[in-house]
């Protein structure tokens, strides 16, 4: 028994709104979702922020400044935790060890260090301001972590830009009370030098610097987001590919080349079959498409430290996405290209983190990236590339993830194509008129 609704020809004239208004209405359905997801991440990503992670480490051993016991890392460490929005950043206490594993896992997106001899070298440079001699500033270090992408060092920029500046600002007023006590001891003002005034109004040094930089040829980090979303459309644009040539190849669909006009003979062939074919091309397809992958990166010039691992990968995620892909058309037909589209593009690239950063989109997209396939692929992509295949960095929960993908692509058609082919919706096209 064949699921076939006929039409007659005079029942659908030209004219009729069935032809044109249903392709206008999802069109436009479509390109408003796309706009919303794409604009509403990328044009304010500062007003989005919320639990960005970043690091501090407070060495500071303390001094004697003015004979007093005095750790101004301290005081700093305390002021930053009070000043730095917690509902914008999350920011972790922690040793300097911990911290660059961390930075290394990319766990946070950089990290603020205070040196172990802080309060020291302001005592020095204090006294320096009317004594003699030679002195450099102390210096507080931010690290940028230039391999979780761009954004997030532009917010650790914009940190010691501000929140370090009223740490600077805070100090430099403490310094000037101290030595003018000191040279004072009466309580009048110590008349100093313009430039010891002026240095000590900023005596901290902010070094903003990258941990562990990239190498050239990754994009400035950007390798990684472009090269997920490769292995995404090789899962599903491939996957779209193979339903309709394997369907054209077995009668199910007509094929055109220009002009010319070609429909085979349909094949007496259940759904499940039908599905498994193509589940096949698609697993034999893809090893392929991931050595191409390689081969014009390192033709380019792009790094690849563990090629073999790069290629496991692409190869495992272009599978499950296709699989997926296809379960989903033979699941829903025609409707299933747009379910496709919708879930692997559309919601993908926005919750992928790959230029604007989870934490800083808003919050409902940010839920989005627990299960968008682009995330998953794109935290695996990024560990391999830039965290020498890390598990920590994010590949073990991307394979997880992506086999969970996978699994889930192989039940949905195998059991709806079961159910149809048990119903006997069998495949069938319309009789010729």
């Amino acid at each position: 028994m064949a699921n076939v609704e006929e039409t007659a020809p005079e029942s659908l004239p030209r004219k009729s709104p069935r032809v044109w208004l249903a392709p206008a209405v999802v069109v436009s359905l479509l390109m408003a979702l796309l706009a919303t997801m794409y604009l509403a991440y990328v044009v304010d990503p500062s007003k989005h922020l919320h639990d960005f992670p970043v690091a501090l480490v407070d060495q500071d051993s303390g001094d004697v400044i003015g004979g007093q016991p005095t750790n101004v890392g301290k005081q700093i460490n305390d002021a930053l935790v009070q000043q730095i929005p917690a509902d914008k950043f999350d920011l972790r206490v922690l040793g300097i060890n911990e911290a660059q594993q961390q930075l290394n896992t990319g766990k946070v997106y950089g990290a603020i260090v205070i040196p172990s001899d802080f309060t020291k070298r302001l005592g020095i440079f204090a006294a320096a301001s009317a004594v003699p001699g030679d002195v450099t500033r102390p210096q507080i270090t931010v690290f940028t972590n230039p391999r979780t992408g761009t954004f997030g060092s532009q917010v650790m920029q914009n940190i010691a830009a501000t929140a370090l500046k009223q740490a600077n600002d805070t100090v430099g007023r403490q310094l000037t009370g101290t030595l003018n006590t000191r040279l004072q001891p009466s309580g009048g003002v110590a008349t100093l030098p313009g430039l010891s005034k002026l240095m000590l109004a900023a005596p901290i040094e902010v070094t903003v610097t990258p941990f562990h930089p990239l190498p050239g040829g990754t994009g400035g980090g950007l390798t990684a987001f472009f090269y997920t979303v490769m292995i995404l459309l090789a899962g599903f644009t491939g996957a779209m590919v193979i339903n309709g040539m394997v369907d054209a190849a077995l009668g199910f669909a007509p094929t055109e080349f220009g002009p010319w006009y070609v429909h085979n003979p349909s094949v007496p062939i259940s759904r499940l079959r039908t599905l498994f074919l193509k589940w096949a091309v698609m697993a034999g397809t893809a090893p392929v498409v991931a050595g191409i992958f390689m081969g014009v990166g390192q033709w380019l010039g792009m790094p690849i430290d563990r090629p073999l691992l790069l290629f496991l990968y692409s190869t495992f995620a272009i599978t499950a996405v296709g699989v997926t892909a296809l379960s989903i058309v033979s699941a829903l037909g025609t409707m299933g290209l747009l379910v496709n589209l919708v879930l692997f593009i559309v919601l993908g690239l926005p919750s992928s983190g790959g230029t604007v950063p989870l934490e800083a989109i808003p919050r409902p997209m940010d839920w989005l990236a627990a299960f968008e396939p682009m995330h998953q692929v794109y935290l695996g992509v990024r560990a391999i590339l830039y965290f020498n295949g890390d598990g920590s960095a994010g590949l073990s929960h991307a394979c997880w993830k992506t086999l969970f993908g996978l699994l889930i692509g192989l039940l949905v058609g195998l059991i709806v194509t079961g159910y149809y082919d048990r119903k006997q919706l069998h495949r069938a096209p319309a009789a010729a008129r």
